[in-house]
């Protein structure tokens, strides 16, 4: 079987990799993941993310469309290094091999809160997001109303409380945005393991096309009221 295809890159001071799918062909436009991983992979060391569980469960499926980027924190989280992270994402997006409308964001613990702030700052880029163990901003939610998001988190996280995943997900809707979170019921932190192998996952992805986000009203000035 023809293995997928993994190049090893630098953005400005960030390296990252992308891993095309089996039968790429450069011509056509495929649906892209942006991955932001957790704490756990941070550093200089490209081999730690692609040891990551990410593109292990990646490397057991048989047909995975997607091209996926995958940035590597060299900082302490992913917020030190947002505004590159914003340009590389934004660069991403416009590879002539990815199709812009399926362009989503997926993380991990750090990287589930880097998914929630990055999906928040630029809505327009995203088609959808899953955010996973993460948390965000939930006032500025209402940035995410044309961006679907389907959110993880486990019970009883000892890390990362299940309430910061409920307060996106709650205020996004209360925006008039479309969210849904599943809850597993361990005591754990990983809720990602469960969430990368299951396909509905990917297959849910695939359902959403860019609605873009020009519409978006700002409603949060006034000192008086918002600081």
């Amino acid at each position: 079987m023809e293995t997928p295809t993994v190049e090893r890159l630098k953005f400005e001071t960030m390296q990252y990799v992308i891993r095309r799918p089996r039968g790429f062909d450069p011509a056509k436009r495929y649906p892209c993941i942006l991955f932001l991983h957790g704490s756990g992979t941070r550093g200089t060391d490209l081999g730690l993310l692609l040891g990551n569980p990410f593109f292990t469960a990646l490397d057991r499926m048989e047909d995975f469309p997607f091209v996926v980027i995958a940035p590597q924190c060299h900082e302490y989280t992913w917020l030190d290094l947002f505004e590159q992270l914003s340009r590389l994402a934004k660069s991403a997006r416009e590879l002539p091999y990815v199709d812009a409308d399926r362009f989503y964001c997926l993380g991990t613990s750090m990287g589930g809160y880097g998914t929630w702030l990055l999906a928040e700052s630029h809505p327009e880029l995203f088609a959808a997001i899953v955010p996973i163990c993460g948390g965000g901003v939930c006032w500025s939610a209402s940035q995410l109303k044309n961006v679907p998001v389907w959110a993880f988190h486990c019970q009883g996280d000892p890390v990362v409380m299940l309430s910061e995943s409920e307060h996106m997900v709650e205020w996004t809707n209360r925006f008039g945005g479309s969210a849904r979170l599943t809850v597993y019921p361990e005591d754990s932190h990983n809720a990602w393991d469960a969430t990368y192998s299951n396909p509905e996952v990917f297959a849910w992805l695939l359902t959403h096309k860019n609605a873009q986000a020009e519409a978006l009203e700002q409603n949060l000035s006034g000192s008086d009221k918002f600081g």
